[in-house]
This record gives structure tokens, C-alpha cells and sequence, in this order.
């Protein structure tokens, strides 16, 4: 039986900062960057490792007021604050949380890219996902 490794293509490295900077060119409105990168994520990290928060409590909204990532031992969280995004990146050691930083959205886009990439190296999906969020942008 092959090895779905074997039936992965090597991964061109990437540029972060140009991947970044595509990213939000394609998205300048928060709102949409949290939407469109929700819709994307699903498929590469799938529902067990990512959480959306929606807006409007009794209501379902389309409107995403968070979203966290798990990578690893890594927790990455967008969450709407106003007009603007915080972003933190929690860190975790078997199992607990020792760590929690407020990053800038570039930072965290870069970090959040940079473990897409290294799961995008022995994972389909994961390296698929990555292509429409670089390549893609907001489509």
C-alpha cells in the first residue's frame, strides 16, 4: 500500500510576508478576512481543530465575531473588537495553557500561515487550503 506521503508534491517554500501581505490586500474589511479565512480553515484543520464564534445571539449570522485555531500546541484566535481584530496566540505545554500573546493581524497571519505550511507538508488538504488562502485570496 503507498504512503499518501509519497502522493504529495514537495511544497515550494513561502514567502510569509508576500503571503501575508496578499492575504490582506485581497481582504481589507476584518469582517470579510474572519468570513472568507473560516470558510478556508475548515478544510484544512477541520471542525475539531477550529471554532467560529458567530455574531447575533438568537439569530444564526453569517457575520463571524471569532474564530481560534489549534496548530499543535498552538492556539490562534481572531476575535472582533469594533472596527478592528485582536489576535492572540496561546501556547500550551501538555495540555496548559503557560502562555498567551496579543499579536498584531500580520503577526498572527504569518505565524498562523507558517504551521499551515509545515502541516501542508504531509497533508493534502492542509496544503490545498493554504494554496486558496495565498493563491486564492478571498475566493
Amino acid at each position: 500500500m503507498a504512503d499518501v506521503s509519497d502522493s504529495i508534491e514537495p511544497l515550494q517554500p513561502l514567502d510569509l510576508d508576500e503571503a501575508v501581505a496578499s492575504v490582506q490586500s485581497n481582504l481589507t474589511d476584518v469582517r470579510i478576512l474572519l468570513k472568507v479565512l473560516a470558510g478556508q480553515l475548515v478544510d484544512a484543520v477541520g471542525t475539531d481543530r477550529l471554532v467560529v464564534e458567530h455574531a447575533g445571539r438568537l439569530r444564526r449570522s453569517d457575520d463571524v465575531r471569532a474564530l481560534q485555531v489549534t496548530m499543535g500546541d498552538d492556539d490562534f484566535r481572531a476575535e472582533l473588537d469594533g472596527a478592528a481584530v485582536r489576535c492572540t496566540i496561546g501556547h500550551r505545554s501538555g495540555g496548559i495553557r503557560i502562555r498567551s500573546d496579543q499579536v498584531t493581524v500580520e503577526e498572527w497571519l504569518r505565524r498562523l500561515l507558517a504551521s499551515l505550511q509545515t502541516e501542508a507538508a504531509h497533508s493534502e488538504s492542509a496544503r490545498q487550503a493554504l494554496e486558496r488562502i495565498v493563491i486564492g485570496g478571498g475566493t
